[in-house]
């Protein structure tokens, strides 16, 4: 048992108000901020209810590193994207884990796109993203003679990584460090008692602890709720399903290749992505999920139904981005649907060349007018703090958010 955590009820001494810290969640976020905070030599447990680490969106993403060309600037994505590439890119040499700066080709397929491709540019530079270079049709034909487009943004510093194994080795930093990663460790309820005190439920007992953090992805909104803080906004999930190209045509391409997402959604696109194992994936599609952890359209909870049910803000969602949804479920039931998009600039892509691969789930994060949320999110309440939103980029910034979250803690010095 770590220093200062006690069963509910012993009598508080001095030192366990000075610690430890709590994090619910051991996805890349949530294992960073523990990390952060043992370095700062403060006692730490992380309450994790899987099995394992990087269960769910921190082992089921594309596996980039952004190199933040998509993001406004100023925003919390703009600069924590741009801190966490450093940061992590040092933290992988140092533990001798895999980085491979593939580089990114973002593609306009018509003047439409080459337009916004323009506006993307411009962010890049306003990013500081190193590097960015613009190419005609014919600068794309000599980097990827199969990739078709009018234009591209060339980013030579995106990179792939194992976030897997980037969160293994977080874990084990903090158990060196003299925390704790306790898995198969659910909370079943969280209690704060005033500014510097919050009792966490789990199925074994009840630890006291002066701070916590929730850096629980899909179950982010209910665990804050449960915390006490009933900020908005809240968790709808979204399944990200993928297709994998087959061994004999998985070298066509080298780089990356995106397409110019649309500005009105939080999601980049249909894209394919080589991954640090060989293998090259296509996707993801953003289909609603029927379960927080619905993987396979199999997968449906009740309680997730019901909470749709009684959702305004999935009502207003879903009201103004029906189209948008229709057209995606399309392609999750329809193979040849699903690589239309990708057709618009593989076009050699045919069925026989793809096949099933693992999907993720996004907690997409929806505030009372529907809209959806793009920005990191993150909230104190008391001794509490919850990340309530943090998509892509959040693996690439996984160790500056840490930074940023230790920051708003206000641990004693």
């Amino acid at each position: 048992m770590l220093p200062g955590v006690t069963p509910d009820g012993a009598a508080a001494r001095p030192s366990d108000r000075a610690g430890p810290v709590g994090v619910v969640g051991a996805g890349l976020v949530g294992l960073a901020t523990a990390r952060e905070i043992a370095l700062r030599q403060f006692p730490v447990v992380v309450f994790e209810k899987e099995a394992a680490v990087a269960q769910h969106q921190s082992g089921h993403n594309s596996g980039v590193v952004h190199a933040g060309i998509y993001y406004a600037p100023g925003s919390d994505k703009a600069v924590l994207c741009r801190r966490g590439v450093e940061l992590l890119r040092g933290y992988c040499a140092e533990h001798r884990l895999p980085w491979d700066a593939r580089g990114k080709l973002v593609v306009a397929r018509d003047a439409t796109e080459t337009a916004r491709l323009r506006d993307l540019e411009r962010r890049a530079a306003a990013n500081g993203v190193p590097g960015v270079r613009w190419l005609d049709g014919g600068g794309i034909r000599d980097l990827e003679p199969d990739v078709a487009g009018q234009a591209a943004l060339l980013s030579p510093t995106t990179a792939i990584v194992d976030y897997p194994a980037i969160a293994r080795a977080l874990a084990d930093d903090v158990v060196r460090l003299g925390g704790q990663v306790l898995t198969s460790t659910a909370v079943a309820q969280i209690r704060s008692r005033g500014e510097d005190a919050v009792h966490v439920v789990t199925p074994a007992q009840t630890y006291r602890l002066s701070r916590l953090v929730i850096c629980a992805g899909l179950q982010a909104d209910l665990l804050a709720t449960a915390a006490g803080d009933g900020a908005a906004p809240e968790i709808i999930p979204f399944r990200g399903e993928y297709l994998r190209l087959r061994p004999h045509v998985r070298d066509r391409v080298r780089h990356l290749v995106y397409p110019v997402p649309d500005p009105a959604y939080p999601f980049l696109g249909v894209h394919l992505t080589p991954r640090i194992g060989g293998e090259v994936d296509l996707g993801p599609n953003a289909v609603l999920a029927l379960a927080r952890e619905g993987y396979r359209w199999r997968d449906v909870s009740a309680a997730q139904l019901a909470r749709l049910a009684r959702s305004a803000a999935f009502r207003r969602m879903a009201r103004h981005n029906w189209r948008s949804g229709v057209r995606e479920l399309r392609g999750s039931l329809s193979r040849r649907a699903y690589l239309a998009e990708a057709r618009s600039y593989l076009p050699w892509l045919q069925p026989d060349d793809v096949m099933q691969a693992p999907a993720g789930v996004r907690a997409q994060a929806v505030d009372p007018d529907g809209s959806l949320v793009d920005d990191f999110r993150i909230h104190r309440a008391g001794p509490v703090v919850a990340v309530r939103n943090a998509p892509s980029p959040a693996a690439t910034a996984s160790l500056a958010i840490a930074e940023r979250i230790v920051a708003r803690l206000s641990l004693p010095a």
